[in-house]
């Protein structure tokens, strides 16, 4: 990391430690009026009304507090158990919110939150202000030739030459405070995690409802494939195997009587069962293609690659073959990626990179297009999420208005088979 970059993730910090000041003296009013309609909730009607309407701003106020945390590198999960469809209001819904744990445990960091949130925030901004002032202002009132003397807003001296001592100690300060200021909000996300991550038990239900959904996917993706493996028999191999079983049956008719019409017929037979060969393979190749069975992943994407109508690189560091499936559906998932590259983004380059980190395959399809790809506009990036998500596998875009778009994809394998060295091309 240069100079630059700390210097920027300083000030970055030291901004985030000001606007967080503000927003931890917030918590102090929402949690009075948490307790307070807590206490109103014994009269019938009026907590059911208010109590939900403090807990939606507690929640907010939280969600906010997820958010800045996330831009500390610490990523706080939303806790909160999904609402039934049933509960809309009443009785139901103040229930709902009473027995789900993460509102109490948004009540119990509200105070704490406060706390460290203000003194954090202000030693975040004190150090390199402190630093700021020996460097700039001391030095910049004895250039103006005021003749002030005495004792500075914070800085003492006494005379010109004291003065001029600020300067070291105010940039070490400055130095101190904005290498210092994004640990102290790290450290202030890892106390909000704390209390605003999910619990054990949380956890555990958030990955059964996403087991639920991802199966789902799953189960809607294997029949939809089943009904192409079905559309592709129907329109290909079943009829020309129907048309070979009827020239054949003709042939058999025309054989004692027109010898020469029963040849050319089982002529035409064989060019229908070479045809229906053709078909059946491609059925194959679009449920395990030969090439990944026989070369592996590497190998089979390059020879995606190859036909590309594109200028791109191919790049791998994979120690050998990975499980059956896993390289299946990577395989599908870069092919959908570089079609998407083909077809959509008026690209003339694209890179494909392929490793392996020990426990995760990543994937990284890029080009120089136009940009501006969206996975809500579209099926093909939403097939490669559910393709994915039925191995935990996760897919990240980046894609700005004028490009680079870049696909980056995160499946959890292990390798199967040892490789001895690594490889990289131009395909």
């Amino acid at each position: 990391m240069d100079s630059r970059d700390w210097i920027r993730d300083g000030l970055r910090a030291v901004l985030g430690g000001l606007i967080a000041i503000p927003l931890a003296v917030l918590n102090l009013p929402l949690f009075v009026l948490s307790l307070v309609t807590l206490l109103l909730s014994v009269v019938p009607g009026l907590g059911m009304v208010l109590f939900p309407l403090v807990t939606k701003l507690v929640r907010l106020r939280a969600d906010l507090a997820r958010r800045i945390a996330a831009g500390s590198g610490v990523v706080i999960t939303r806790p909160y158990r999904p609402r039934p469809v049933a509960v809309l209001g009443g009785w139901r819904h103040f229930r709902w919110l009473l027995t789900d744990p993460a509102t109490w445990r948004d009540l119990a960091w509200l105070v704490p939150g406060a706390l460290t949130g203000v003194v954090l925030g202000v030693l975040t901004l004190a150090i390199p202000l402190y630093g700021l002032e020996g460097v700039l202002l001391i030095p910049l009132w004895i250039w103006l030739g005021t003749g002030w003397y005495g004792y500075g807003a914070i800085w003492p001296f006494d005379t010109v030459g004291d003065a001029f001592l600020s300067l070291p100690q105010g940039a070490l300060f400055l130095s101190v405070g904005l290498a210092g200021a994004p640990w102290l909000r790290w450290f202030d996300a890892r106390f909000a995690h704390l209390f605003l991550g999910p619990t054990r038990n949380a956890e555990l239900r958030l990955r059964v409802s996403q087991l639920t959904v991802t199966r789902a996917d799953t189960v809607d993706a294997q029949a939809a494939e089943l009904r192409r493996i079905e559309r592709d028999l129907h329109d290909g191999a079943q009829v020309r195997l129907v048309s070979l079983g009827m020239t054949i049956g003709l042939a058999e008719e025309m054989v004692e009587t027109d010898p020469a019409g029963a040849r050319k017929l089982l002529t035409e037979a064989r060019e229908t069962s070479t045809a229906a060969l053709a078909d059946l393979r491609h059925v194959v190749r679009g449920i395990h293609p030969p090439v990944l069975a026989e070369r592996g992943l590497d190998g089979a994407v390059r020879a995606l690659v190859m036909a590309l109508p594109i200028s791109a690189t191919v790049e791998t560091a994979l120690p050998g073959r990975l499980e059956t499936p896993v390289e299946s559906a990577a395989y599908f998932a870069v092919a959908e990626a570089l079609a998407n590259t083909t077809r959509h983004s008026a690209a003339q380059n694209a890179q494909v990179e392929l490793w392996h980190t020990g426990s995760t395959l990543v994937m990284r399809i890029s080009d120089d297009g136009r940009g501006g790809a969206d996975p809500a506009t579209g099926t093909g990036l939403r097939g490669i999420e559910r393709r994915l998500a039925a191995f935990d596998g996760t897919m990240s875009l980046s894609s700005p208005r004028g490009g680079p778009t870049v696909v980056t994809m995160e499946v959890p394998c292990a390798s199967s088979s040892p490789k001895t060295t690594p490889s990289s091309g131009t395909a």
